[in-house]
C-alpha cells in the first residue's frame, strides 16, 4: 500500500492525517485519492470501516479553498449517526487547515443548525430529509458547491431516500466533482450515477472486504423458540467483548434486549422509534463500555462506525445479501479478527444458500453448545480474570487476609470457592420472545404444468333420478 507522503498534498493536511495516526492508505482510499485530487468523479464500492470516509476527506479538505465564505462541498448520508461520524473525522482532517464540517440531520433543532449556518462552514454533511427542510426554507444555498459525496448510497436507497437525493443534485451547479461509495451496487444506484456524474471511474475495495476475510462466519440451525437460549449460550461460551445483536423488527429488539437483562447481561436496544437523546444515550453507554451488548435494527445500526465491535449475532437472518453484507462490516474494521453469527431456522436454510453465493464463501454450520459446555466457558473467564488481578499485581492490601484463610482452609478449596463466586453460571430464567414468522428466499414460479388436460366427469341425474356421469371440457 502506498504512503500518504506520495501524493501531492499540502503541509497542513498531511500534518492532520499524521496526528491522526494515518500512516498508509488502504486498498480504497490508494485507488480513490489520487484520482479525487485530479477532479475526476469517482464510484467507490466500499463498505464501512474500509477507510472510505478519509478516501473522499482528504481530497476534499486538501481542494477546498479557505478564503471564500459559502458551503463549497456537501456530503450525503443515510442516518444521523453517519452524518455526526463523517463530519467529525472531516473536522480532524481539516483542523491544521481551519477547514470546518456542519452535522445538519433530523432530530436536531432546526434553529440551532440555522445559526451554526452562520458561521460559513465549508462542508456539510447531512441527511438527504432535513437538507430538503432547510433548502426550503433557504438556509441553505448550494449553487456554489464545487464537491458532492453520497456515501452509503446503497442504504439511502434502502430508505427511500433516492427521489431526495435526485431533487438535491439537481439544485448543484452541474460542473461540480461526485463521489459516490456504496457497498453493493443496485440497479438503481446505476442509473443515479449515470445521470449524474461525468465520465465517473469505478473503483473497488478488494473482494474479500465485501465481508472482511478477518471474520470468521458461522450459522447456527435453530427453530424459533430454540434462538434466545442458543444465543446465551453463544454469549457465555465465546466470551465476547463489545457485540452486536441484530433483529429483524423493532418489537424483537424491545424483546430480546428486556430478556438479555432479565439474564444477567448488560445490553440495551436501539431502534427507530427511540427518541435522540435516548439513541445518544444508548450509543454513549456502548462506546464506553457501560453496556457490552448492543440489540439493533438494520436502520437504527445504519451509519454506525464503532471501534472495536468483536461479535455480530444475526438472531433473524437478514432479508437479502446486502444487508448481510452491512451487518457483518461491523466487525473485523481495521484488519482486526472479528467474528459473526447467523441463527437460520430450517425453512431459512435456502435465504442462506443466496447469502453464499452473493459473497462467494461458504459460512461454516455451527453447532449450538450445550449447557455444560457454556457453564465451562464461564469457568474459563473467571479463571482469566484471575490470573489477570494476579498478572496487573496491586493486590499487596489483600495478602494479610489471603494468608489468614489459609490458616483457616486448604488453598485449592480456597481458590475453587473464588471461581464459585466470579464464574456467571447459565441462567435459564424464563423469557417470552414473540415468535417470528421465518423468511422464504424468493422462488422463481413453477412453469406451466404440462400434463394432458383430459375431461373430468359430470355427474347428473337422469330423468328418473338416478346419478349417472359424463364427460365434458371444462
Amino acid at each position: 500500500m502506498s504512503n500518504f507522503t506520495n501524493l501531492t498534498l499540502s503541509p497542513q493536511v498531511l500534518q492532520a492525517i499524521t496526528e491522526m495516526g494515518f500512516e498508509e492508505m488502504t486498498p480504497i482510499q490508494a485507488q480513490v485519492i489520487p484520482y479525487a485530487l485530479d477532479n475526476k468523479d469517482v464510484i467507490g464500492q466500499a463498505q464501512t470501516g474500509t477507510g472510505k470516509t478519509a478516501a473522499f476527506g482528504i481530497p476534499l479538505v486538501e481542494r477546498i479553498q479557505t478564503n471564500v465564505h459559502y458551503v463549497q462541498a456537501l456530503v450525503l448520508a443515510p442516518t444521523r449517526e453517519l452524518a455526526m461520524q463523517v463530519a467529525e473525522e472531516l473536522n480532524r482532517i481539516g483542523q491544521v487547515k481551519g477547514i470546518r464540517s456542519l452535522p445538519v440531520y433530523g432530530g436536531q433543532e432546526i434553529d440551532r443548525q440555522i445559526r451554526a449556518m452562520r458561521t460559513y462552514p465549508q462542508i456539510i454533511v447531512a441527511t438527504p430529509g432535513r437538507l430538503l427542510d432547510h433548502l426550503r426554507r433557504r438556509t441553505v444555498r448550494l449553487q456554489n458547491v464545487n464537491f458532492v459525496v453520497l456515501d452509503e448510497a446503497d442504504e439511502m436507497l434502502n430508505m427511500g431516500f433516492i427521489e431526495d437525493i435526485e431533487k438535491i443534485l439537481e439544485q448543484t451547479p452541474a460542473e461540480r466533482q461526485t463521489m459516490l461509495f456504496s457497498a453493493t451496487m443496485p440497479e438503481a444506484i446505476r442509473n443515479l450515477a449515470k445521470r449524474f456524474m461525468r465520465d465517473a471511474l469505478q473503483v473497488a475495495a478488494p473482494v474479500n472486504e465485501l465481508t472482511v476475510s478477518a471474520i470468521e462466519q458461522f450459522y447456527t440451525e435453530a427453530k424459533e423458540g430454540q434462538k434466545f437460549d442458543f444465543l446465551c449460550r453463544l454469549l457465555d461460551t465465546s466470551a465476547p467483548g463489545s457485540s452486536i445483536v441484530f433483529g429483524r423488527t423493532k418489537r424483537r429488539v424491545d424483546e430480546v434486549s428486556e430478556a438479555l437483562i432479565k439474564r444477567g447481561y448488560a445490553a440495551m436496544g436501539i431502534h427507530g422509534d427511540l427518541t435522540q437523546s435516548k439513541r445518544d444515550m444508548v450509543m454513549r453507554s456502548f462506546r464506553e463500555g457501560t453496556i457490552d451488548i448492543l440489540v439493533a435494527t438494520d436502520v437504527a445500526a445504519r451509519g454506525l462506525d464503532i471501534e472495536g465491535v468483536s461479535h455480530i449475532y444475526n438472531f433473524d437472518i437478514p432479508q437479502d445479501p446486502e444487508s448481510y453484507v452491512h451487518r457483518v462490516g461491523r466487525t473485523g474494521r481495521a484488519g482486526r479478527s472479528g467474528q459473526a453469527t447467523t441463527f437460520v431456522t430450517p425453512r431459512e436454510l435456502d435465504l442462506l444458500r443466496v447469502i453464499e453465493r452473493r459473497i462467494n464463501r461458504k459460512i461454516k454450520r455451527r453447532p449450538s453448545p450445550s449447557f455444560s459446555e457454556a457453564l465451562e466457558g464461564q469457568r474459563r473467564l473467571s479463571m482469566e480474570k484471575l490470573l489477570q488481578i494476579v498478572e496487573e499485581g496491586a493486590i499487596e492490601h489483600y495478602t494479610s487476609a489471603a494468608e489468614a484463610l489459609l490458616a483457616r482452609a486448604d488453598s485449592v478449596a480456597l481458590v475453587a470457592a473464588a471461581l464459585k463466586m466470579l464464574t456467571k453460571e447459565p441462567d435459564e430464567t424464563p423469557v417470552m420472545i414473540t415468535e417470528d414468522i421465518p423468511l422464504r428466499s424468493q422462488r422463481r414460479p413453477r412453469p406451466a404444468h404440462t400434463t394432458p388436460h383430459y375431461p373430468r366427469p359430470r355427474t347428473h341425474r337422469d330423468t328418473r333420478g338416478r346419478s349417472q356421469s359424463s364427460y365434458r371440457n371444462d
